[in-house]
């Protein structure tokens, strides 16, 4: 799967990159370079940073689904239990 970028972002990563550049390179970098730099990033390392989003992701999905009987669970059979508790003198 290819990764994407919005236009929008895609033009603020290129000035980034040429930023990048221009401040810590002996060299400044182009607009057609940069964008084939950034290309180049998201497809080779774009993935690596991808599948382990979806990892933390799915881990924290996992911890939630766990935590789902102890925050949603209901007793059972509570009906006369409740008239039983009335009853009692107190």
């Amino acid at each position: 799967m290819a990764i994407e970028i919005p236009k929008e972002a895609r033009k603020e990563a290129i000035a980034s990159i040429e930023r990048y550049f221009r401040e810590n390179m002996e060299e400044p970098i182009g607009n057609i370079a940069a964008g084939g730099l950034l290309s180049f990033f998201l497809e080779e390392i774009g993935p690596l940073v991808y599948n382990r989003a979806v990892a933390e992701a799915q881990e924290r999905l996992q911890a939630r689904v766990m935590e789902l009987d102890i925050e949603l669970h209901e007793d059972e059979f509570q009906y006369w239990r409740k008239f039983e508790r009335q009853r009692k003198p107190g």
